[in-house]
């Protein structure tokens, strides 16, 4: 009985000394792991700039004038990724880093050829850019500028109006397709006004669908053309021949005359007797004034509270008369005017170029309109007999 219980004892010790040896044992893996199976763990992403956050880096790089994006492009494809994305142009935004990029649709014979300039300025020393064609080739499509983007609707091929909108993505200088519009057009008018983009006009009301649909507006957080009430609009023209903006109201000008309509109160009215007698040819809105030429080929300015016509002063010296040949575009609150000239230098006839001017425009004390000619430069040699269709500035 002794002998067992000792057994039984010395069974029970070594029991509590193995497990004790265990235990401890268990402590010493846990108080020091063995180094982690680093095979299956992801690469930490590269940053932008090293030993800075992206947020810090997006900062610096977007602080960058634009005519250098295209060299920053080539650092890695990480910066070109990121100097395409939405979230660098909203961050440049923000730091009013933006500059304005000029656009021009300019057509020969029967083609239609489109070129740009990140920074129309004669110190940079280049002219612009060819930029690449667009698929198709409507005529008289309607124009408007959508954030970072140039909206190319409508337009006509073989006389049969198209509802189709091609984008132009100005970041990547890419055109994509765009949501259609509810009916064709061709010679609409369009304007953008808080964010969405409203088209008029171009179609014959020949019928309820295009008479519900003669003016449309396109919500891009929605991706759809939607119809505008426009019972009330009288004589729908098909033929629109120009547009602006003034104070939230679209000035749409068609051969009979021209309407009004007040995007926040949704009402459309007539444009005033004295703005359609005086309107002539491409016209663009700076401080609320809408300039254009007159007959004379002298730059005029309508003021829209008093109703009245006032001619630009200052510029005699720097600019020819244009004789409606002109277009014009508000590039970052100046008056850029673009022209055709039809001496070109060099190019044995054969060639024209196309001039800008970028002036300088204020209001007087005594109610009148003053303008500085801050420079003038041949930006494009193009073949004779070529004509501006279209000039566009946007944002980037």
């Amino acid at each position: 009985m002794t002998d067992q219980t000792h057994l039984a004892t010395d069974t029970d010790t070594d029991t509590d000394t193995a497990t004790a040896t265990a235990t401890a044992t268990v402590t010493a893996i846990s108080d020091h792991p063995p180094p982690p199976d680093t095979s299956d763990t992801p690469p930490q992403p590269t940053p932008l700039i090293p030993h800075l956050p992206d947020d810090v880096a997006i900062q610096c790089i977007a602080r960058v004038p634009r005519p250098y994006h295209t060299s920053l492009s080539l650092v890695s494809k990480l910066w070109r990724h990121t100097i395409r994305s939405p979230h660098f142009f909203t961050t440049r935004s923000l730091l009013q880093s933006t500059q304005h990029s000029l656009y021009l649709n300019i057509r020969h014979n029967s083609s239609f050829n489109w070129y740009y300039h990140p920074n129309p300025n004669p110190n940079d020393g280049s002219s612009l850019f060819p930029h690449p064609p667009i698929p198709i080739q409507p005529v008289g499509p309607a124009y408007a500028v959508l954030d970072s983007k140039i909206y190319l609707i409508g337009g006509s091929i073989n006389d049969i109006p198209l509802p189709t909108v091609w984008i132009l993505d100005c970041r990547v200088n890419r055109w994509e397709i765009g949501p259609k519009m509810r009916v064709g057009r061709e010679f609409a008018a369009a304007a953008t006004v808080n964010g969405k983009i409203y088209v008029m006009g171009g179609c014959l009301v020949d019928n309820r669908t295009r008479s519900v649909n003669w003016a449309e507006v396109f919500d891009p957080a929605v991706g759809v053309w939607s119809p505008v009430e426009s019972g009330l609009v009288e004589g729908k023209d098909k033929w629109m021949h120009a547009c602006a903006v003034i104070d939230g109201k679209i000035y749409a000008m068609a051969d009979r005359g021209g309407v009004v309509y007040d995007v926040v109160g949704r009402e459309w009215g007539r444009v005033p007797k004295r703005l359609d007698l005086g309107w002539r040819g491409r016209a663009v809105v700076i401080d609320g004034v809408l300039y254009c030429y007159d007959y004379l080929g002298k730059i005029r300015g309508y003021d829209v509270e008093k109703d009245v016509w006032k001619e630009l002063r200052g510029v005699e010296k720097g600019l020819p008369k244009f004789l409606c040949g002109a277009t014009m575009v508000d590039l970052d609150g100046r008056l850029c005017v673009v022209w055709e000239c039809k001496e070109g230098v060099g190019g044995g006839g054969k060639t024209m170029d196309v001039m800008c001017a970028e002036i300088d425009v204020r209001k007087d004390e005594d109610g009148g309109l003053s303008g500085s000619v801050l420079w003038v430069d041949a930006v494009l040699s193009v073949p004779v007999g070529s004509s501006i269709l279209q000039c566009m500035a946007v944002a980037l």
